[in-house]
C-alpha cells in the first residue's frame, strides 16, 4: 500500500510539473508576442512580470542568497563547535517560571516535579535552554481547546501553559482546567490582545520565562516547533520567532467550498514563506512585517516593550511586528523548523471575515505607526504599492473581461446599445477575450499546478479552477478596507469562525 501511495505522489507530482511547465512556455510566448505588438515596449515585458509579483521575485532571489549563505556557514563552522555560555548564562541561570507559580498553589506536586532533572522535562529545558511559557487566548474555542493542549503539553509542562478565557460563553476554560494547566478567565470580552495583555500580568510571565510562545487555540505544534524556537533564539539579536504555518488538511472534515479555501490557504502560505518571508528574515534585511499571531515566540525582553493592546485595531500581530521595528527591539527570525498547524475557516463567509479582519489590521497599523526612515519602510512602502496597484488592474481586467465577454455573447444587440458598440471595438483591439482570460487564469493555475507537483496532491488541480475568484476577492476586500482603517475604530472583540474538532 505505501509502495502504491509513493509511485501514485510521485507520478501526480510528474504530472502536474510537467503541466505547469507547458503551461508557463505556452503563457510567456503568447504574452511577450502580446507585450511586442502592443507596443510598449519595456514597460510591457514589466507588467508581464508583475503577473507573478515583483515583491515575490525580489525577496525570492534574496532568500536564494540567504540559502548560499546559510550552506556556506554550515560547512565552515567546524563540526561540534559550540557557543561558549557567557556569564549569567548556561550553568549560572536558575530557570525560574510556572514551577514557582505553581509551587505556590500546589507545594507538594511541585516539590516532587522539581525533582527531575533538566534533561528529563519534555519540553527539553537544560541548564543552557530558554524557558518558555504557552499562552492559548480562546474565546468560544470548545471544539478546538482540547487538541491545542494536547499539543502544547506533548513539548511542555502542564504548568508552564497558560490558557486565557476571554469571556467565553462555552466550556472553553472548564476543558482547559481538565487538563492541569493555569486558567484565567476573563468575565469582560477583551479581545485577543487584552487576554493576552491580561495573562502577561497576571503571572507576570516575561519575568519569569525567557520568551513566550503565543498560541491560537485552533494551532497544533509540530513535534520539532520548540527544539526550533530555541536554535533560534539562541541568536542574542533575535526578538520574536515567526512560526511556520501549514494549511490543516483534513478533506474528509471539509465540504468541497472547505477544501477549496484549504487548498488555495495553503498555496499562499507556501509562497509567502518560502518565496518571500524566508528573504525578508535574512539578518542582513530584517523586514518581515508581519509574525504570524498563531505560534510565534517572542523574546520577553523584547515583550516587555511591545505595546500588546493599543486602542483602536482589530488585530494584534502586525502591531505587535512594527513594535519590534519601530522601536529596535531586534530582528525577526523565521526558518520552516518551526512549523504549526491551523485550522483554515470552513465557510466562504467565515473566510471573507477572517480575511476582512485581518487586512483592516494590516491598514490599521500603518496608520497607527505612520512612516519612519528605515530599510523596513522602503521594502514595505514597495509591499503597499505593489498590493494595491495589482488589486486594482487585476479588478479592473476583469470588469474589462465581463465587458468583452457580455459583448463576445450578447452579439449585435447588446453591441448596438448606445456606447457600447464603439467602446466593445476600442477595447478588444487592445486586449482582446483571449488575451484577458490568458492574462489573468494561466499564471495563477501555474503556480496551482507547481503546488499540486510539491505536495503530491492531485486535487488541488480541481480546486486551483475557482482559486482566481479567490483572488478577486482578497483584492476587493484589500482595497476596501484602506479607507475604513481611517475613517473607524475597532475594539478587537472577537468574532468566532464555524470549528470542527480536530479528532
Amino acid at each position: 500500500m505505501r509502495t502504491a501511495r509513493f509511485i501514485g505522489g510521485l507520478l501526480t507530482g510528474l504530472i502536474a510539473l510537467a503541466l505547469a511547465v507547458a503551461l508557463f512556455v505556452y503563457w510567456f510566448g503568447f504574452a511577450t508576442d502580446m507585450a511586442a505588438a502592443s507596443g510598449l515596449g519595456t514597460l510591457g515585458y514589466a507588467f508581464l512580470w508583475l503577473a507573478f509579483g515583483a515583491n515575490l521575485l525580489l525577496w525570492t532571489v534574496v532568500g536564494l542568497v540567504r540559502l548560499g549563505e546559510d550552506s556556506v556557514r554550515a560547512v565552515v563552522r567546524p563540526r561540534g563547535s559550540r557557543r561558549r555560555p557567557v556569564e549569567g548564562e548556561a550553568g549560572e541561570r536558575v530557570l525560574v517560571g510556572a514551577g514557582a507559580v505553581r509551587a505556590e498553589r500546589d507545594a507538594d506536586t511541585a516539590e516532587g516535579e522539581s525533582a527531575r532533572a533538566p534533561a528529563e522535562r519534555p519540553d527539553g529545558t537544560g541548564s543552557g535552554a530558554a524557558s518558555l511559557a504557552v499562552i492559548i487566548p480562546a474565546h468560544n474555542e470548545e471544539p478546538v481547546i482540547s487538541g491545542a493542549l494536547a499539543s502544547a503539553m506533548g513539548l511542555f509542562e502542564r504548568w508552564d501553559v497558560y490558557v486565557v478565557s476571554d469571556a467565553s460563553r462555552d466550556s472553553t476554560a472548564a476543558i482547559a482546567a481538565r487538563t492541569g494547566v493555569n486558567v484565567l478567565e476573563l468575565l469582560t470580552n477583551r479581545g485577543k490582545a487584552g487576554a493576552i495583555e491580561a495573562v502577561l500580568e497576571e503571572f507576570a510571565l516575561t519575568d519569569n520565562y525567557d520568551g513566550v510562545l503565543i498560541l491560537d487555540a485552533d494551532t497544533e505544534l509540530d513535534p520539532g516547533y520548540v527544539d526550533g524556537a530555541r536554535r533560534q533564539l539562541a541568536d542574542p539579536s533575535v526578538a520574536a520567532v515567526a512560526g511556520f504555518v501549514v494549511s490543516e488538511w483534513k478533506p474528509r472534515q471539509r465540504s468541497f467550498v472547505g477544501r477549496t479555501i484549504s487548498a488555495y490557504r495553503d498555496r499562499l502560505y507556501f509562497m509567502l514563506q518560502y518565496l518571500m518571508r524566508f528573504g525578508q528574515t535574512w539578518r542582513h534585511a530584517n523586514t518581515a512585517f508581519i509574525v504570524p499571531g498563531f505560534a510565534s515566540v517572542y523574546r520577553s525582553e523584547a515583550l516587555r516593550e511591545i505595546e500588546v493592546n493599543p486602542e483602536g485595531l482589530v488585530i494584534e500581530d502586525f502591531n505587535m511586528t512594527f513594535e519590534v521595528h519601530h522601536k529596535r527591539l531586534g530582528r525577526v527570525s523565521m526558518n520552516p523548523d518551526t512549523k504549526a498547524y491551523s485550522q483554515d475557516p470552513f465557510t466562504f463567509r467565515d473566510y471573507c471575515r477572517q480575511v476582512s479582519r485581518w487586512t483592516l489590521g494590516f491598514w490599521q497599523t500603518i496608520r497607527r505607526h505612520r512612516v519612519w526612515p528605515s530599510l523596513f519602510w522602503a521594502c514595505l512602502s514597495l509591499y503597499v504599492l505593489e498590493v494595491v496597484l495589482v488589486s486594482l488592474v487585476l479588478l479592473a481586467t476583469t470588469v474589462v473581461g465581463l465587458f468583452v465577454l457580455a459583448g463576445t455573447v450578447g452579439g449585435e444587440p447588446f453591441l448596438s446599445l448606445p456606447f457600447f458598440g464603439g467602446t466593445f471595438t476600442a477595447v478588444t483591439a487592445f486586449l482582446p477575450l483571449l488575451a484577458i482570460g490568458i492574462g489573468l487564469f494561466i499564471p495563477d493555475y501555474m503556480l496551482t499546478c507547481l503546488m499540486a507537483a510539491i505536495r503530491r496532491r492531485p486535487s488541488y488541480l480541481l480546486y486551483g479552477l475557482l482559486f482566481l475568484p479567490i483572488r478577486l476577492v482578497d483584492a476587493y476586500l484589500t482595497l476596501r478596507m484602506i479607507p475604513r482603517a481611517w475613517t473607524t475604530r475597532s475594539d478587537g472583540r472577537w468574532s468566532s469562525p464555524g470549528r470542527v474538532s480536530g479528532g
